[in-house]
């Protein structure tokens, strides 16, 4: 496959060579996959994927995980390593990345949420998405209990939401330069500052409402949702998590099985008995399946506490990986393992954040 401006590439990459702070990179990744939704940027395409694994198997030192880790433990700056992770597994990390990850030759961890293995409907996150980021008529006015409180929101004319507005353009300004920000109501980003419409709010309000709620809890909420849009759950294809099967054929000499709890709470929320049984019994569940150790960990929604880092030791992993952003130098601390967010990039802007990521 041809990166654009390779040339280009490999001028960067010497330069990056001469300018390389001491310290390696963990790379973040969670489907690679095209979907017309994606509110929080989790979706990479497999061309562009595969771009990116060429920049790296060109111009990086790829190295699994577990190698990072150990240059770590021996108390060594990780100089110029770069590892892959994934969260959450999809099922496009099977069916998607894996193929690419063994055509370029490049290891790779996938984190896994064990208790969705056998889910039959969407995560909570994507259902949330389908009822009200996709085209469809709801009621004007919802009112929901969550944790004690009553909310009352109303949709107004948006509540009937057809193909034509799904598919429509917006320009916002955007402070303080005044410039405009164009906006397709089906491609819009949950972390900006911009609602097309009160749909688009109120995703992003229970969003950060049910973050944080107990399992249990939160899917009260999400069936009361379900019963207030007229709609059952459901299971799409292309929203699932790898069964226990496929798990198993995932794994292979490349791939690391690493966990991701059991239903990708905010662990420091939790009780401590309960943080313990989502860290151990995920760790307990994927050696069940895949019959080796699994010593790698990933927080969920990158939230983590000094109990919970103390918790993952205990259960035995060896590692864990937080979302902050930054480099990994020689003094990290192997359980609150910096990572880096890679986007939908053709190969040449992915190399440029390698450079703005490497001499940071």
């Amino acid at each position: 496959m041809k990166i654009p401006g390779v040339s280009r590439l490999r001028r960067m990459a010497k330069c990056l060579r001469g300018r390389l702070a001491a310290g390696g990179l963990i790379l973040m990744y969670h489907r690679i996959i095209e979907m017309e939704s994606d509110p929080w940027s989790i979706c990479v395409s497999p061309r562009h994927f595969a771009q990116q694994m060429e920049v790296l198997r060109k111009f990086g030192e790829v190295v699994s995980l577990q190698q990072l880790n150990q240059t770590l433990q021996q108390n060594k700056a990780p100089h110029r390593q770069i590892a892959v992770t994934f969260d959450d597994g999809y099922i496009d990390n099977l069916y998607n990345a894996k193929p690419l990850l063994e055509r370029y030759d490049i290891p790779a961890t996938m984190f896994l949420t064990s208790g969705y293995m056998e889910q039959k409907r969407d995560l909570w996150w994507d259902e949330l998405n389908r009822l009200l980021l996709e085209p469809g008529t709801l009621p004007e006015v919802l009112c929901l209990e969550i944790n004690g409180t009553t909310h009352r929101w109303e949709l107004g004319a948006s509540a009937n939401y057809n193909e034509e507005q799904y598919q429509r353009v917006d320009a916002f300004a955007q402070r303080p330069a005044g410039k405009r920000l164009v906006v397709r109501h089906r491609s819009w980003k949950a972390s900006g500052e911009d609602n097309p419409t009160p749909r688009h709010a109120l995703y992003r309000t229970l969003y950060w409402l049910l973050s944080p709620l107990l399992p249990e809890a939160r899917q009260k909420v999400m069936d009361e949702l379900l019963a207030w849009a007229g709609s059952v759950p459901t299971l799409r294809p292309n929203h699932r998590i790898l069964n226990s099967e496929e798990v198993s054929a995932l794994r292979n000499e490349l791939i690391e099985i690493g966990a991701h709890s059991v239903t990708h709470p905010f662990l420091s929320f939790l009780p401590t008995a309960r943080q313990r049984e989502e860290i151990q019994d995920s760790k307990t569940r994927l050696e069940e399946i895949i019959g080796q150790p699994v010593v790698s960990f990933a927080y969920p929604h990158g939230n983590y506490s000094e109990e919970t880092t103390a918790l993952v030791r205990e259960a035995g992993f060896t590692s864990a990986c937080t979302t902050y952003a930054g480099s990994v130098r020689r003094k990290c601390d192997r359980f609150k393992l910096p990572r880096v967010v890679v986007e939908d990039w053709d190969g040449e802007e992915f190399a440029k954040h390698l450079f703005e990521w490497r001499v940071s």
